[in-house]
């Protein structure tokens, strides 16, 4: 299935950064929205291990994948982020990404951790710009299940195992990125960041998958998301999955996926 969905590179600048990005076009698209793809905090494209295509080909829809400043075979992070990175990402950087890549029908967001608060945030912003996001293991608060787990892969970094395996993927930006996931959250200063305020300005349907054994995040934050948002939610709540449901779970995230999407591409119309 992977194989028949091509794939067109292409670099583009957006909100100052020259960023990666990747076209997913089905070989029987359908009219409908592009899902989009935000990944995590330690993420690139590669990491995706062909999720999108997969779910591209399900649906028969276009989808869209980049890679965030600082990410994979996007610009260099030059210094710390800042507390409001996400925000950032969100408000600014993804609206140009979707212009400058012709995305003109209001997309179909499907975030994952980091990329689950952009998502959020950008749905909340820009309630006419979003046709449905799906959460997946998104944080809208700082938690201390979150910083544990962030300590414990800041340790395996330092190992050098998880260093070794990020290279892979992110190559010169290894070590830039990681340092810019980790201290940021780990900051005094972050630990306040919350972005519940923004929730009440999404109103489009929204999908919050999460695993019960996640390394980083709780239940509360999918219950923080779905009493939040202004818009219908569904739950995904995945017995013995940790933080990457899309990989630990694939089959049963591929269905609950294609199955929201068909509805919310039905309430969107023609």
């Amino acid at each position: 299935m992977i194989e028949i969905v091509h794939r067109h590179h292409h670099a583009l600048e957006a909100a100052g950064h020259r960023l990666h990005a990747e076209h997913l076009i089905p070989p029987c698209a359908a009219t409908g929205p592009t899902l989009v793809f935000l990944h995590e905090g330690l993420g690139s494209i590669g990491q995706w291990r062909g999720f999108p295509e997969q779910l591209c080909a399900q649906t028969g829809l276009p989808g869209l994948m980049y890679e965030r400043w600082g990410y994979g075979r996007s610009e260099l992070l030059v210094g710390p982020r800042p507390k409001d990175y996400l925000q950032r990402e969100a408000w600014d950087t993804l609206p140009e990404v979707l212009e400058t890549c012709g995305v003109a029908e209001p997309p179909i967001l499907f975030g994952h951790s980091d990329g689950g608060s952009i998502a959020l945030l950008f749905a909340a912003a820009y309630p006419e710009r979003t046709g449905a996001v799906i959460s997946e293991a998104a944080h809208v608060f700082v938690d201390e299940k979150c910083l544990i787990g962030i300590r414990r892969a800041r340790d395996a970094y330092r190992q050098g195992n998880l260093r070794e395996g990020l290279r892979r993927y992110h190559g010169d930006n290894t070590d830039a990125m990681f340092r810019g996931w980790c201290d940021t959250w780990l900051r005094p200063d972050y630990r306040d960041w919350n972005m519940e305020a923004e929730l009440p300005r999404v109103v489009c349907p929204v999908l919050v998958i999460q695993g019960e054994d996640d390394e980083y995040g709780t239940r509360a934050q999918v219950d923080a998301i779905t009493a939040g948002v202004a818009g219908p939610t569904e739950r995904l709540w995945l017995p013995g999955c940790g933080h990457i449901p899309h990989h630990q779970a694939r089959k049963t995230v591929l269905a609950a996926a294609g199955r929201f999407i068909a509805g919310a591409c039905a309430n969107i119309g023609p």
